[in-house]
Formats: structure tokens, C-alpha cells, sequence
């Protein structure tokens, strides 16, 4: 059974920094890219930052130069150092694992919520 968790959300001052972690369990195969979506209330999730095996990197404009996504192949594991953060930042955090066997299956973590607020 694949599980994907995220753990590492919280409340955050402006300008302050979270790191946020996740684990993928239970998958067979490597996934080719994994990486952090988030969504607020009345919008469509949309991408942070994803990383493939080969570490191609992909960032929202509205994160770059303030994220920084890592990403551990042998464990399946990715991490999110969010600095500067911003209230816009504030949303939930889901994690994606994506795998690239007979067409592509994404699995996603239950989310993790961040807010950025004094």
C-alpha cells in the first residue's frame, strides 16, 4: 500500500522559515519526479517546486529564490526549505510522488498546513 506523508507544517511570523518534509512508502518504483503543490480555499492547486531523479528542478516565480527543494532517491524522500516566507504563502502543502511505469500514477500526501500570520 503506498502512503505518502508530510510532516513539518505550522504557524510562521513573516519573514520567518519552515521546512517541510515528506516520505513515500510502499512504491515499487522509483518515482521520476516528486515535489510540493499547495492550495487555498476557491483555487486549484497549484505547483511549488518538484524535483526529478536527475535533480531537474522546477519553481513557482512567486517561491524562487526563497524555496528550496531537496530530495533524498534511496529514501524516497523530499523536503521544502521555505525562507522569507510570506502571508501568501499561506495554504495547504500536499506532497506528490509521481511515477512513470505503463503510464503516470500520482500519489498524494494528506497535506500539511502552513500559515504565515503575526
Amino acid at each position: 500500500q503506498v502512503q505518502v506523508v508530510e510532516s513539518g507544517g505550522g504557524l510562521v511570523q513573516p519573514g520567518g522559515s519552515l521546512r517541510l518534509s515528506c516520505a513515500a512508502s510502499g512504491i515499487i518504483f522509483r518515482p521520476y519526479v516528486m515535489g510540493w503543490y499547495r492550495q487555498t480555499p476557491g483555487k486549484e492547486r497549484e505547483l511549488v517546486a518538484t524535483m526529478t531523479t536527475f535533480t531537474t528542478t522546477k519553481y513557482a516565480d512567486s517561491v524562487k529564490g526563497r524555496f528550496t527543494i531537496s530530495r533524498d532517491n534511496a529514501k524516497n524522500t523530499v523536503s521544502l526549505q521555505m525562507n522569507s516566507l510570506k502571508p501568501e504563502d499561506t495554504a495547504v502543502y500536499y506532497c506528490n510522488a509521481q511515477i512513470l511505469q505503463g503510464g503516470t500514477t500520482n500519489y498524494w500526501g494528506q497535506g500539511t498546513q502552513v500559515t504565515v500570520s503575526y
